[in-house]
């Protein structure tokens, strides 16, 4: 990977969950989980659980509705915010990133978490892995009631939180994102390679992605 321009980088903006955070513990609970006890409590198959579940996924997707524990609690008659509890022991923190978060705080750039996840599912995180001292501010895009997805929330976390897009680094595991980014220009972005350890790397298409974050290291 081509080193980071430091000096041309004042602003450090976070996804977490696949960034900072395994994707293994949301992964499992979407896809594992979550229709294990959706079919347990609704007195259903597994199977018919998941024809059930994964149409209304795959609509949801990259909307904010996707990201709400309110609105699939209510969608799925069930307490999602309990059952994420459940199995709250895989969250995990990626390898080395709370050495890189350390890093870019000694070295005084202002860093902010910004990730679609609800408060709730935020809450839970924080509870876990000790990040918030890390950051500057803890944003979460239902705050402005828009996903990153769409240009909005880019607006709305200027307008917050200003920063300059040409001085900012933001890094995410998510393709759609990080080219939502680019579009509001944003300077430097970096795909996460691995965002699930239990899964195979993906491919980042456009973006440098990163593997260690001792690379990033200023």
């Amino acid at each position: 990977m081509t080193p980071l321009p430091w000096s041309a980088i004042d602003t450090v903006l976070l996804d977490m969950d696949g960034t900072l955070l395994d994707l293994h513990f949301d992964n499992h609970f979407w896809l594992e989980h979550l229709p294990q006890r959706y079919a347990e409590l609704h007195g259903i198959s597994r199977q018919q659980a998941d024809d059930e579940l994964l149409p209304l996924f795959h609509q949801h997707a990259g909307q904010l509705n996707w990201y709400c524990t309110d609105f699939w609690s209510r969608e799925l008659n069930l307490s999602v915010r309990e059952l994420k509890r459940e199995v709250a022991h895989l969250i995990a923190l990626r390898p080395d990133a709370d050495t890189f978060l350390a890093a870019i705080r000694a070295a005084g750039k202002r860093v902010v978490l910004i990730t679609n996840a609800h408060r709730d599912s935020l809450s839970l995180k924080l509870e876990r892995i000790e990040l918030a001292p890390y950051f500057d501010r803890l944003i979460s895009s239902h705050d402005y009631g828009f996903p990153k997805e769409d240009q909005q929330f880019w607006s709305a976390l200027q307008a917050d939180f200003a920063f300059e897009p040409a001085r900012a680094l933001f890094i995410d595991d998510s393709l759609p994102i990080l080219r939502s980014a680019s579009t509001f220009g944003i300077a430097h972005l970096l795909a996460v390679r691995q965002p699930d350890s239990r899964q195979p790397a993906k491919d980042s298409q456009e973006f440098a992605a990163v593997d260690d974050y001792r690379e990033l290291l200023p």
